[in-house]
């Protein structure tokens, strides 16, 4: 007999109150991959407690560097790594594994990596990753899925990115901070977790201009020294909060945001008929209905996020008309429509476009998450819903989202967890 967990909703019920934003889960996972490159134990504090962090902590420790968690506090020890190849299966479970190739090649010259996992998107190459740290210098291998990569001395150098990627941006410049000479990556990419990647690298001393623009300009260092840092809050958990509370009606304060880094969703909201407000790091959100049909094109930064283009559509189920939602990145960012039409929406997918026709409601069903962004799409149609909703494989939620149904619980939403049979 085997049991699993499942998310239960009764809908109908409006989000109102205050909630506290987590630490990001894209600023995390580089900023812990990159304290591999200190010479010194380092502390990383706001870090979330998610499934990602907690895969991550275990590949660290399977090669042999110092973890030592308290709470949203971390000490990382990298002066005790024993090992350059990372657990195959741990690297499996999640994306983010993939920073260890550039952190590993920077500290020690080597790194046997397998391809990540994580939430099926569609293709997400690493080439431009691999064309970085052959740029560099490195021998690459790519054997049967394990990339080996080695170099015995990284050589800062020109790299142009024949497109925008931000992990290759991120997992280059972690190699160049202790490559030797000058690195330039044109045509990076400007996510904020790139930029907090960055401020973490130049807290240890590192040499990195540029970080937020399409060019990012390293002078390598020999030697990183400790450091103690806070990384910023969850961009994508902020934007999932701000729809959850306009599709619910709702009038939700959002704390420890940083309102600049959502003017995307903001934009599309008040286009929607939400009002939003913002003060300092507080984003208020506030809505009564008779919400418009928009037309949504995912983007790099500054662009519309592509993880929150499935929350969004969850919205756009009851706007009135019709909504057009073009998604640039991944190619499979849709199958959550396929569950939403279960609960009643109209949607019609074609290539890398969504057409959402508007409908009064939608009726709570059985629905499986199938990635962590469709599985907060589902949610929040779940508290859209009349009746109740019952939603499959919410581990995938728990990769990305801290304690996501206590937090929603505590805003006024009907949602608990339970452990039923197989």
């Amino acid at each position: 007999m085997s049991f699993v967990e499942k998310l239960m909703i009764n809908g109908g019920c409006r989000l109102v109150g205050n909630v506290q934003i987590a630490g990001g889960k894209n600023t995390s996972l580089p900023v812990l991959s990159a304290a591999l490159l200190c010479d010194e134990p380092v502390c990383v504090e706001n870090v979330p407690d998610i499934e990602d962090v907690h895969v991550l902590y275990e590949l660290l420790r399977d090669i042999g560097v110092g973890v030592t968690a308290n709470g949203h506090s971390v000490t990382i020890d990298p002066t005790r790594l024993t090992s350059t190849r990372p657990s195959v299966s741990l690297c499996r479970k999640m994306r983010g594994s993939y920073y260890l190739l550039g952190a590993l090649l920077g500290k020690a010259g080597e790194a046997s990596v397998p391809y990540p996992g994580g939430c099926d998107l569609g293709a997400r190459p690493i080439d431009q990753h691999i064309k970085g740290f052959k740029a560099l210098g490195a021998e690459i291998d790519d054997r049967f899925g394990q990339v080996e990569a080695r170099v015995s001395e990284l050589q800062g150098s020109e790299i142009f990115f024949d497109l925008i990627t931000v992990g290759g941006t991120i997992n280059v410049m972690l190699a160049a901070a202790r490559a030797k000479g000058n690195t330039t990556i044109y045509n990076a990419a400007k996510e904020p977790h790139i930029v907090d990647t960055a401020n973490f690298l130049n807290s240890m001393g590192a040499r990195v201009r540029g970080a937020g623009t399409d060019v990012i300009r390293i002078r390598g260092v020999d030697r990183l020294h400790s450091t103690t840092y806070t990384v910023i809050p969850d961009q994508i958990e902020t934007g999932t909060m701000m729809i959850a509370a306009a599709a619910t009606q709702g009038d939700v304060a959002i704390h420890g945001c940083i309102p600049a880094h959502m003017e995307s969703l903001t934009a599309k909201l008040l286009e929607i008929g939400v009002r939003v407000d913002e003060a300092d790091d507080v984003i208020r959100v506030r809505s009564s209905g008779g919400h418009r049909a928009v037309n949504v094109k995912t983007q790099a930064h500054p662009g519309f996020p592509t993880d929150l283009q499935a929350p969004m559509s969850t919205l756009l189920t009851t706007a009135i008309g019709t909504s057009t939602i073009t998604e640039t990145i991944f190619d499979k960012r849709f199958r959550h429509l396929q569950e939403m039409v279960r609960m009643g929406a109209r949607a019609h997918v074609s290539d890398m476009t969504s057409v959402i026709e508007g409908m009064p409601g939608l009726v709570g069903a059985p629905v499986t998450a199938t990635d962590l962004r469709a599985g907060a799409a589902l949610v929040i149609a779940g508290l859209m819903a009349t009746g109740s909703t019952e939603i499959s494989s919410p581990h995938f939620i728990d990769r990305g989202y801290e304690k996501l149904e206590d937090r929603l619980r505590l805003l006024g939403a009907d949602i608990r967890r339970v452990t039923v049979e197989e």
